[in-house]
Parts: structure tokens; sequence; C-alpha cells
């Protein structure tokens, strides 16, 4: 089997984790792995089908820290506010806490709803609904906006912009807090951290009040980042300014609406804020919108002017699209089919008519948004206060699927605020990151070690003899180094199934190898050197016993070479070889049996052979290597299978066996016909006396061929589906037990 060479890859691991930059670290595929194992285990609480991707860069110079389209959440690992943090344990923190945030947007925000909003306000049309308004001044800031959005598109443009900014950061507060209270182990603890980094950086009004002196700042930004400091933390940094400050004051005549917008899982309550907003903050957001059109000629688009702009106020993340969150997740997808007819236009609403309003107040009674503990899965058992979970590498236990019929309603219920809150230390935190770098150090020395196998079995390649008819070829090892998550998810696709049909070879022979392993003495033998005189009373002659001496590697070494050329294509062969491959190599790997697979074909001007499994592994990769096998050029047979025969026969057990999977027509440039058959037969003999023992299976249509090359090592597997069964069926009757 392909046993892991544990010493040499400690050995590197010592050496290569030390030097593991912060740059290799937070941009792995191993961090973003851990992450996206993490966002597994949360999204399939909800019942989401689809993984979420992670992807980790570092670009110090982009203005961007994260954002998520609700399939893959970008994280920029370089971004100063994790840079500039002492110690890698401490931005390890701040990573996590980012990946949080967004994975909050993936479990509860609808991305849809906020595109509807702007798609309505084109057609001058409110989503969900008009505000309501109390005062003369909010009737004339509505007018004069949707006279605004009129008069050129190009307001509209800034506008909608500027209104999807809102929306974002309403949105930012409500999923913070569901993050913090759903999930407070590793993942509320890492959102803890980024939040109280990203408080320390928020100004207080003074400051705002200063940057506007000098330019640097819009009075509306002013506004809009103490409306993000009251939603995100429940608190504002007044500084050295007076309550009655308009930038306060516009925040506490919305509080009420803001309160509700960070409470309520209805998306439409927070539309409904941000159209509040719009009316309220109208003189400025006008004029902040000038200043978007004259900022927007040095940029690409609106949109640029306005992350450059707003995106940049501490404790935002960048906006992002997508669609509706995870089913189950406090989501109201598909709530808004009634949109459409409820809306109003700007001149209904300043109409104010009275049955307009009641019918308005009706339809927001039945359509009343469920309770933010409604849609959340049954928590098992109860505990007074939740603890922070310890971190795990492996998937723990989930909650399954399973059919209610009801929901609890509670009654009552109160909302306080606790000042006294003190965080929870995690004191795991420095251990879970040390796993992951011994991770990414085993990932980082294996691969080392495989680049200079690959150099070792390519100069043995080039030291074999290969015969007159093979004088001046090109003889080259393809092994991939390190393996991707792609063949991995592809491999666990389809191994349940066929590793079945190996569990179930192995099941008929593991007596007899636990006691071969073991030794002792075995009776109920019909031929022997020592009587058993218990068993002479029976009639079947199976009366004499023997002492067996422990042994625990069987005396088999199994080589398996793929055929993969062109004409494997048809018929499904490929398919079928590849199945027995993983078949046969799993049906060794459990039983200690050591196991080659390699395949071959050829390319411009040489023999390309795939080095799948080896006998000694560095990794426990290799069953995932076996899903690259495929139809690919021509074949020259006879230089493949004289080096897998060569390297089978350096092999220190007494039974040697080389299993052939091919359609039987040897094609390449000068090798084909008559000629290359004679020059199997001939390997095939050289090896022989060597103590290989040949088995060549026929795929198909191709056992004449395959009969007439190989004569009696031909194996006649004319059903394709028997394959994977006869070939692993013939390494069981070769163990010597």
């Amino acid at each position: 089997m392909a046993r892991v060479n544990h010493k040499l890859v400690k050995k590197l691991l010592n050496e290569k984790r030390s030097k593991i930059t912060d740059r290799q670290f937070f941009t792995s595929r191993v961090l973003a792995g851990h992450f996206e194992d993490m966002a597994a285990a949360q999204t399939r609480r909800y019942k989401y089908d689809r993984r979420v991707r992670v992807l980790l860069s570092w670009k110090p110079k982009d203005g961007s820290v994260a954002y998520t389209d609700n399939q893959t959440i970008h994280i920029n690992a370089g971004y100063p506010l994790v840079t500039k943090t002492k110690g890698r344990k401490n931005r390890y923190h701040l990573v996590c806490g980012l990946f949080a945030h967004e994975l909050g947007h993936v479990l509860y925000t609808d991305f849809l709803q906020p595109q509807t909003q702007t798609n309505y306000m084109e057609r001058g049309l409110w989503y969900p609904e008009p505000p309501t308004l109390h005062t003369a001044e909010d009737f004339a800031n509505e007018k004069a906006m949707w006279a605004y959005l009129k008069a050129d598109p190009k307001n509209l443009e800034a506008v909608k912009e500027v209104s999807h900014h809102i929306s974002n950061v309403l949105e930012d507060g409500y999923i913070e807090n569901r993050m913090l209270n759903d999930f407070p182990g590793t993942l509320g603890f890492g959102l803890s951290v980024v939040r109280q980094k990203m408080w320390e950086e928020m100004g207080t009004v003074t400051d705002l009040k200063q940057y506007e002196g000098d330019g640097s700042c819009h009075i509306f930004q002013s506004i809009l980042e103490v409306m993000l400091s009251y939603v995100k933390y429940g608190e504002i940094k007044y500084g050295d300014e007076e309550l009655d400050d308009i930038r306060i004051q516009t925040t506490f005549d919305l509080i009420n609406e803001l309160d509700r917008s960070v409470t309520d899982p209805d998306p439409k309550t927070r539309l409904r804020t941000v159209n509040l907003i719009l009316v309220r903050c109208w003189e400025h957001i006008q004029d902040y919108c000038e200043r978007l059109k004259a900022a927007k000629a040095v940029a690409e688009s609106m949109s640029d002017a306005v992350k450059k702009s707003l995106g940049g106020m501490p404790g935002t993340t960048t906006a992002g699209t997508g669609g509706a969150p995870v089913p189950g997740a406090g989501s109201s997808a598909g709530a808004s089919a009634t949109a459409a007819s409820r809306a109003k236009t700007h001149e209904d609403a300043e109409a104010g008519n009275d049955e307009d309003s009641e019918n308005s107040e009706n339809n927001s009674t039945e359509e009343k948004p469920a309770q933010s503990g409604e849609d959340l899965p049954p928590i098992m058992g109860s505990v007074p206060k939740p603890k922070k979970q310890d971190t795990t590498d492996s998937e723990g236990g989930r909650i399954p699927y399973h059919q209610t019929s009801s929901l609890s309603e509670p009654v009552g219920g109160t909302t306080e605020y606790n000042a006294d809150y003190e965080r929870e230390q995690y004191d795991k935190a420095a251990s879970d990151i040390d796993r992951m770098l011994d991770k990414m150090a085993e990932h980082s020395a294996c691969e080392q070690l495989e680049n200079e196998r690959l150099s070792e079995l390519n100069e043995m390649a080039n030291s074999i003899s290969y015969g007159d008819i093979h004088q001046g070829v090109n003889i080259k090892i393809n092994r991939i180094s390190s393996v991707d998550t792609d063949l991995m998810e592809q491999y666990d696709a389809v191994a349940p199934r066929l590793v079945t049909i190996s569990k179930q070879l192995q099941r008929s022979i593991q007596k007899e190898l636990k006691e071969h392993r073991q030794g002792g003495k075995q009776t109920g033998l019909v031929m022997g050197r020592r009587l058993d005189t218990h068993a002479l009373c029976r009639n079947d002659g199976k009366v004499f016993y023997k002492n067996a001496l422990p042994n625990e590697i069987p005396e088999l070494a199994v080589g398996l070479l793929v055929d993969e050329s062109g004409s494997m294509c048809s018929g499904d062969r490929c398919t079928y070889a590849r199945a027995a491959a993983i078949i046969l190599h799993d049906f060794c790997d459990s039983l200690d049996i050591p196991v080659m697979v390699y395949g071959h074909s050829t390319g411009w001007d040489s023999v390309e052979l795939y080095s799948y499994a080896e006998f000694d592994g560095f990794d426990s990769d290799d069953r995932y290597r076996l899903m690259d096998i495929g139809a690919r050029g021509s074949n020259r047979d006879g230089a493949a299978l004289r080096y897998v025969a060569e390297r089978l026969s350096k092999r220190p057990e007494a039974v040697k066996l080389l299993i052939l999977v091919s359609d039987g027509q040897p094609a390449d440039d000068g090798y084909s016909g008559t000629a290359a058959e004679e020059d199997l037969r001939g390997i095939k003999q050289e090896y022989q006396r060597k103590g290989i023992i040949f088995v060549a299976a026929a795929i198909g249509n191709d056992k004449p061929s395959i009969q007439r090359i190989y004569g009696d090592s031909f194996l006649d597997i004319t059903d394709l589906e028997q394959l994977p069964g006869k070939l692993t069926a013939v390494v069981k009757r070769h163990i010597r037990i």
C-alpha cells in the first residue's frame, strides 16, 4: 500500500513550519479549506445544499477588506486592519471575524431585495411601500427627491448607489447581531475581535466634524457613520459634541426604525428604514450625490466612487451582490410576490389617502414577519449561558433533518442592554492555529518530497534498458505533487459505492488474514505433520493441525498498469478502468498489501507515464490521484510495461502480481501491429522468469487481441461491470496465508 513515510514528513514539517510567512499562511488553501469547512458546517445546519467557497488574497493597497456574492466569500488578508495587528494569533482572529461577518450575509441576507428596491426606484416607485411621512419637511424632501431622480440619469445612478450602501449598513448591524447570538464559539469570538478593532478605529462626532472641515468627509458620511455605530454597537461616540448636534439628532429621530432594523428578520423592515433615511436626510444626500458625480470623473463607475467614499468608513465591509440567503436562516425570500400590487407612486403618497393608509396597515398585519427565533433549528437541551465551543479538525454531529408539525410560541419576552458584559476568552485559539500550521507544514513537506521523488522516478526511468525497439524514445514520469480539492470532491462523490465492493471482498478473507498476522494453532487441516487427538472423532478427515508464526506483511506486491490511449474513451472502457483502479487500491490499501498504480500514453515525442499510487507514499492522497485517469493520446505499451515490471521486480515480496488493463491495441509512430505484439510477448516472458505473474484484462470486445498477445495470462472480462470485482478477486487468489 502507499504507506506514509512519517519520519521524512516530520523532519521536513519542523523545517517548513518555522518558515511559513503570514502571506503564505493567510492565503493558503489550507486556511481557506478550514473556513470552507466551517461554512459548510453552519450552512448545512440550515439545509443549505451547496458549498460556500472562500478566496483569500493579500492586497495591501486594495480598499476592499471582505465581501461575498452569496457563493464565494472574498477576504483580503493583506488589509491594513489585519497587517497592523501584532501576533499571528491575533491576526487569525481578525481574519476569522471577517469570515464570520461575510458568512452572516450568506446565512441571513437577502441580496435580491435591495436590487428590487433600486429597480422600483427606476420606475418612480417605492419598495416595499412608501415611507410614513409626518412633517411638511418630509413631504417636501420626498417631492424634491423624485424630481432630482427624473432630472438626470446620473442623479438616479448616484441615489441608487447611496441607497444600496445605506441598506448594507443596516444589514451589517442585523447580521452581526444574529451571528453573535447564534454562534458564540470560534465564529462569535473572531467577530467580537473585529468589532472591537473597528470600534477603536471609529472616530467621534467631534472627529467627524473636523474631517468635514478639511474637506475629507461629507456631513452625510458623518451621519451614516453615526448610524452605523448605533446599529452595530448600540452606542455613539459623541466626543465633545452636545446631543443637539444634527448628526446625533438625525440618528435619534430614526432610533425606533434603526432598532427594528437590527432585530427583525424580515429584510423589508430594513428597506423601509432605507426609504425613510433617504427622505429625512435628502438635503445632505443630494449635496453628497453632486460630489459623487464629480468624483465619478476620475473613477471607473459610480459604484467605485461610492465604495471609495463610503466603503472606507471604519466598521463597514464592501456591499455584496447575490441571491436569497440560506433557506431556513431567517430569510423571507419569495415574500415579495405581492409587492408590485401594494407599491405606490410618490404622487399617491403625497395624496395621503386615509383609505390607502388603512389598507397598507392591514397588509402589514397580514404579512407580519416571523419571530426571529422561529426560523432557527431546534436546540437540543438547554444551558443557562452559551459557552465558547472547542474547535476540532473533523466534522462533528449535525442536527438531522426531521419533520415537525408545530413550533413553540413563547409568551412575553424582554430586551435588555448588558453594559457590564466582558468577552469570554477562548483559550484554545493558539493551539487551533498551531494545528493549522502543522497541517500547512506537512502539506508543504509532502509536496517537496513528492517533487524530489518525481526527479528520482525520472532518473530511474531513464536508467532502464528498454530494448532496441524503444531506443531513442523519451520516457517521462508524471505525478501530481499536490492534490487539489476538485479531485477530492470527485472521489468523495463516487467512492462510497465503489469501496463497498472492496469491503465485501475484504470480509471474505479477513479471518484468514487475522490468523496469518497473529499466528497460533490452526486446526481442522486435511493434511499435516501433527495429529490433533481431539479431532480423531471427526468423519471428514480434518484431524491435523499446525503452528503458524505471526507474519505482519502478506507476501504479495501488486502493480496495476492502465492503458490511457485515446481508444479507451470508447464504450466507457476508461470509466471502468478508473473504477477498477479505485476498488483495487482500496482493497490492497486496507489489507496492507503494497500496491502501485500507473497509467500510460504518449506525448509528441515521449512515452508519458502517470504515477497515481506508489508503494511508499508521503501523504494519503493517492486515492484522489486515481481520479485523474483518463483517455489521452497513443500508446507505446512495451516501454510502459517494461518500466512497471522492472519496478515490481525490485520488490522483496515472494509474489509479484502485475495486472494490465488495456484494449490490446498498441499504436504509436513506428510501433504497432504484429511487431509490437511480439515485443510485448517478449517482455512478458522475460519478467515471468524473474517471478512476476502477469494478468492481462481484456475490456469489452478486446478479448482476441489480449489473448493473442498474453496467452495464458489473459483474463476475459466481456461484461465491463465485472471488471472491478474480477481484478480484485485475482489479487485475493494470490494472497499467501
